[in-house]
């Protein structure tokens, strides 16, 4: 029989359903608006020696590498499919991928089986199918529609994590646990501390919702400059396409609208931007996720009016999850500032060289709709030390919500980074968990 674990809490407004198991208190004396928790018996499953929360592409990258260097893993999340805002979010785009080996060399190899345009440019379903193969090859256990919503230390480091999915509530132990869930949910929940936006205003860089659209053709868009393409800047391209959609009648929140070719006939489109929403607000969020729909649709429409190459233009889908570009800054053991940036900093515990320049989109669209700064910067380590919690032990972070400040963030928050990072906490979570050692116990080399 499983063991179970005991657990009290308190919650704003109204709990949800157990699932089969009793999860509401009788009533009692509790602050005005709160509802009390009883105990919960929750079943506590085979403890693994790493377990990674999330799936995007951080996060799959450390449970493939922590895996194929001998530890039992364990993947959690809350999508139906591994790949995160490759996938949910349908940014079929590998950035600041060409100079990295490892994972992301591997995964430059999907366009032999997508038949995409170009190396960076990627089919979103095939791409499902190739990363869970890699993982399932490399024995990860993937469990999907789950959300970590809670964590327990003993003695400041971080033991067991619990989920909640159709299933009701579960205890998962590990030795070392890895942060990738984008906005560290993770962390936060363990007892992590973390800044959050511009340093100044507080602002964070808007929300957008991808889309996938057909009934173009390539041809079409390369002979009226609307898409990247030799002789031509992608920011005259985006002016063009701008341009057309004014044309039609409709207007783009973002000012920089871009496709991304898949197929000859197959393309991604990045039109909207969603501003001053509070990420941590599931109630802001989804505003912005059915304002920003109505507006792709709308952009859409209004393309397909001017007949001609628009006529056949249709939305195949919208991002599952609308695209998040930052939110909390987890507190390592070391920040990567913007210093580090402009320096070209090196670091002997290095994990990632980042060669992507600074890159914040607009903050208030009062000011612009378009790219507040994008300034150039020297390529830079991200060393280990700020994928390790400065907070709690046994966690660490990879993708955007490692520790670093804003200007940084804009930086290293693309894919290729993130994957990057994965990949070397994967293998770092691997041998402490292996050698019983903390993470920033572990030798380790750039």
């Amino acid at each position: 029989m499983k063991r179970r674990i005991f657990l009290e809490r308190s919650i704003t407004g109204i709990a949800s359903a157990g699932f089969g198991l009793s999860y509401l208190a009788q009533a009692a004396e509790t602050p005005k608006g709160k509802l009390r928790l009883s105990a919960v018996d929750i079943p506590v499953s085979p403890k693994v020696d790493v377990i990674v929360c999330g799936g995007g592409p951080a996060g799959f990258s450390a449970a493939v590498s922590a895996a194929r260097n001998g530890a039992r893993v364990r993947l959690i999340e809350l999508q139906g499919y591994l790949g995160g805002v490759w996938t949910a979010g349908l940014m079929t785009n590998f950035l600041d991928a060409g100079n990295k080996e490892g994972l992301m060399k591997e995964l430059l190899d999907i366009q032999k089986y997508a038949g995409v345009v170009k190396t960076r440019w990627f089919d979103v379903e095939v791409t499902k199918l190739w990363l869970e193969k890699l993982c399932l090859e490399a024995g990860v256990e993937l469990l999907y529609h789950t959300r970590v919503v809670d964590a327990l230390t003993e003695k400041g480091k971080l033991t067991t994590i619990i989920t909640e999915n159709t299933n009701g509530r579960q205890a998962w132990p590990a030795d070392v646990f890895i942060d990738t869930t984008g906005n560290g949910d993770l962390a936060v929940r363990s007892g992590c501390g973390f800044d959050m936006g511009h340093p100044e205003t507080g602002l964070i860089q808007p929300l957008s919702l991808n889309i996938l659209v057909s009934g173009i053709q390539l041809k079409d868009l390369q002979e009226r400059k609307m898409i990247e393409m030799p002789g031509l800047t992608w920011a005259e391209s985006k002016e063009n396409l701008l341009a057309e959609i004014h044309k039609g009648g409709a207007d783009c929140s973002y000012s920089k609208p871009t496709f991304f070719a898949i197929r000859n006939d197959f393309f991604s489109l990045m039109s909207n931007h969603q501003y001053k929403i509070n990420v941590l607000d599931a109630g802001e969020i989804t505003k912005a996720t059915i304002t920003a729909r109505e507006e792709v649709h709308r952009q859409v429409d209004a393309l397909r009016s001017l007949g001609g190459m628009w006529k056949d233009i249709r939305i195949v889908a919208t991002a599952d999850q609308i695209g998040i570009r930052e939110a909390r800054r987890i507190h390592g053991l070391y920040t990567v500032t913007l210093d580090d940036l402009m320096s070209g900093a090196r670091f002997d515990d290095a994990v990632c060289r980042v060669t992507f320049n600074v890159d914040v989109h607009a903050l208030d669209p009062a000011k612009n709709k378009g790219i507040d700064q994008g300034f150039k910067i020297k390529p830079y380590d991200i060393p280990l030390r700020s994928l390790i919690a400065k907070d709690v032990k046994g966690l660490m972070m990879a993708g955007r919500c490692i520790s670093g400040d804003f200007f940084a963030h804009a930086s290293y928050r693309v894919s290729g980074n993130a994957v990057a990072m994965g990949e070397s906490a994967g293998k770092v979570a691997a041998i402490a968990a292996q050698e019983g050692k903390l993470p920033q116990e572990v030798v380790w080399k750039g």
